[in-house]
């Protein structure tokens, strides 16, 4: 076990304290939820970049890692359709949840194939979690309103225009995976 997996596996166990703070019923849990929501993703960054810089990469945090983001990702996605109630969430929560769903399952297949590198994470995905982390911790620190998305605060725009950028480069890195995919499924038997 190293520090980074140390705090991949920290970053596990926040998500049940997360969606607990999330249903809290005292004033500001949504903001408590978003703070949570914000180390989960700050420790994301931290624990690659520390198993990088002092060449702790692993086997098992290359395993725990992008679980841990999904799991904390699709959660909070889950909790923001369920909260908001309106198709500004919901689309492109489903579009994001479909898109890892499809980008897991095709790293699954290119590992048994044996070309595993061929989708390895890139700059742009590496930027799309990021976007995808502002825009939900902005989400989730807003209490929605019953009648839609408040457009007339700052902070909500910005949360929005994060989330719809971060769909725009979750589409585009599953293009570019399965791009780099397409000559195995043409292959395969």
């Amino acid at each position: 076990m190293t520090i980074p997996n140390y705090l991949t596996i920290f970053r596990i166990f926040l998500v049940p304290i997360f969606v607990a703070v999330f249903y809290m019923p005292f004033e500001g849990h949504y903001m408590a939820s978003a703070v949570i929501f914000a180390i989960a993703g700050f420790s994301d960054f931290f624990d690659g970049f520390l198993a990088r810089v002092t060449g702790q990469v692993s086997d098992l945090g290359a395993f725990l890692d992008p679980v841990a983001d999904k799991l904390i990702v699709v959660v909070a996605l889950i909790l923001l359709v369920w909260s908001h109630h309106t198709n500004w969430v919901t689309i492109p929560a489903m579009l994001i949840v479909g898109r890892e769903i499809v980008v897991s399952a095709l790293r699954e297949w290119m590992s048994d194939m044996g070309a595993k590198s061929d989708v390895k994470v890139n700059l742009i995905a590496k930027g799309k979690t990021v976007m995808q982390m502002v825009a939900i911790t902005g989400l989730l620190a807003n209490q929605p309103a019953a009648s839609g998305p408040d457009f007339s605060n700052g902070t909500i725009q910005l949360a929005y225009f994060f989330f719809y950028f971060s769909v725009v480069l979750t589409l585009w890195t599953m293009v570019m995976y399965l791009k780099s995919a397409w000559p195995h499924f043409v292959s395969a038997k």
